[in-house]
């Protein structure tokens, strides 16, 4: 019975490291989504937004943006990727350098 559960805990490990990997390499999230996606978030239009820097980790795509009015913000969005249909949860954004709330209770 050990023997069994060692192995469905290698299992599990390596079914969450191919998961993760199959959401960043099927992610579909264009820039002109994020920017709408968040821009709906932070109360700004998708053309006032710049996207500084993305990179996508698993099912979470982060990224900074640059508001016409020089704010900065830093968001995360989940999904976008054959694992989710395409679907995303709201983006979780936050001023740069304040806390993110990440999460699905946004902790």
């Amino acid at each position: 019975m050990v023997h069994f559960q060692k192995l469905a805990l290698i299992a599990l490990i390596l079914m969450a490291g191919g998961c993760a990997n199959i959401a960043e390499k099927t992610n579909t999230l264009s820039d002109e989504k994020i920017k709408s996606q968040t821009g709906g978030t932070l109360g700004y239009a998708p053309d006032a937004l710049t996207i500084v820097s993305r990179r996508t980790e698993g099912t979470n795509t982060y990224v900074e943006l640059r508001a016409n009015d020089k704010k900065v913000f830093n968001c995360v969005i989940n999904g976008g990727n054959a694992l989710s249909f395409g679907m995303t949860n709201p983006p979780s954004c936050a001023k740069k350098g304040e806390p993110l709330r990440v999460g699905p209770f946004g902790q």
